[in-house]
């Protein structure tokens, strides 16, 4: 009873949900870990009475059995217009399933990466889903044995200790440097990232995909990368020394739509037309590429699907499914003016 004399409401538990339900309070915990088998008809009728009830599991109670029904998110950055699509199709599989995910942020950088992931294996998460990771595979596989873990925007389809979801960057690239080479352009070239340590980052194999489609065509003594620097959202001089370059190319694939998007500005700044002077395509199909003034094609790798796969991997590992799994999402070619 409170000091003002009034009665306050005992917190609902797992047990008057199954009550209210009319269910068993085993039933109530399936469907709180979403486990397999449960009926549509199941899930509706206790998620009603969980709302009915404001119930809401204890963390701390849950930690001590050994789940904690959240999970840590660890990105690369911040700044990449691409990663809220993947995030929103993280969070709405997971919501699904009563979990809920903390985020960090490793700023690309391994140490930092590496503090994160300590941090969240101290908070007893119930698995790690990290996208576009600096951390070695070797790296990874060692956390892997301390937690599940699912990995985005890192492509090791050997993996044994923990899965992969990826767009499949390397079709992906070849689409689009095939799309600039039917339209004519024999000199394509690629503004991609550092070759150090790119053994199974994203720009690694749409570096393979670019090669493909030049090779195919005849084309491999035409090959040539400008290689941006890691921070990429800082611009760094690689673009400026490309359209000044008395080389500078008809086409240009770029292996983000970030690096495109700056392509397009300076290009512009300089009157040098697009697509007439320079063709451009991208990869991300972010917001921006959509922008009327920018108009950029760009390569669709489905980030929300991505997404939602991923967590669903993930979930699927913290109920102890141990067989690896490696998924790559067919990616689709928008097309606009920059071609």
């Amino acid at each position: 009873m409170s000091k003002s004399g009034t009665t306050t409401p005992a917190r609902a538990t797992i047990r008057t949900v199954a009550a209210d339900a009319g269910v068993s309070v085993a039933a109530v915990s399936k469907v709180l870990r979403n486990a397999y088998g449960v009926s549509d008809g199941l899930r509706d009728k206790v998620q009603k009475s969980i709302e009915k009830l404001d119930y809401r599991p204890s963390t701390a109670a849950r930690g001590m059995r050994g789940r904690t029904y959240t999970v840590g998110v660890l990105l690369v950055e911040l700044r990449n217009p691409f990663l809220p699509s993947v995030i929103d199709g993280v969070q709405r599989t997971l919501g699904k399933a009563n979990y809920k995910a903390l985020m960090g942020v490793g700023e690309a950088r391994a140490k930092i990466e590496q503090s994160l992931i300590d941090s969240m294996v101290d908070m007893r998460m119930d698995g790690l889903l990290l996208v576009a990771p600096r951390l070695s595979g070797d790296r990874l596989a060692r956390h892997a044995q301390r937690l599940p873990m699912v990995v985005i925007g890192h492509h090791e389809p050997t993996a044994a200790l923990f899965d992969t979801v990826n767009s499949d960057d390397r079709r992906g690239a070849r689409i689009a440097v095939e799309a600039l080479l039917t339209r004519g352009h024999k000199d394509v070239h690629m503004i991609s990232m550092p070759e150090e340590n790119a053994a199974q980052n994203v720009y690694r194999e749409r570096e393979y995909g670019y090669r493909d489609a030049m090779v195919a065509a005849g084309l491999a003594d035409r090959i040539r990368f400008w290689r941006q620097k890691e921070r990429f959202a800082q611009p760094d001089g690689t673009i400026d020394a490309l359209l000044e370059s008395p080389d500078r190319p008809p086409a240009v694939f770029c292996w983000s739509d970030i690096a495109a998007v700056e392509l397009i500005n300076k290009a512009a700044a300089r009157g040098i037309n697009v697509p007439e002077d320079l063709a451009i395509i991208g990869y991300d199909d972010t917001p921006t590429a959509a922008l009327p003034l920018i108009g950029l094609s760009s390569m669709d790798q489905h980030g929300t699907q991505i997404g939602e796969l991923a967590a669903a991997a993930l979930l699927s590992r913290i109920e102890g499914r141990t067989v690896p799994e490696h998924r790559l999402i067919e990616p689709g070619l928008i097309l606009r003016r920059s071609t």
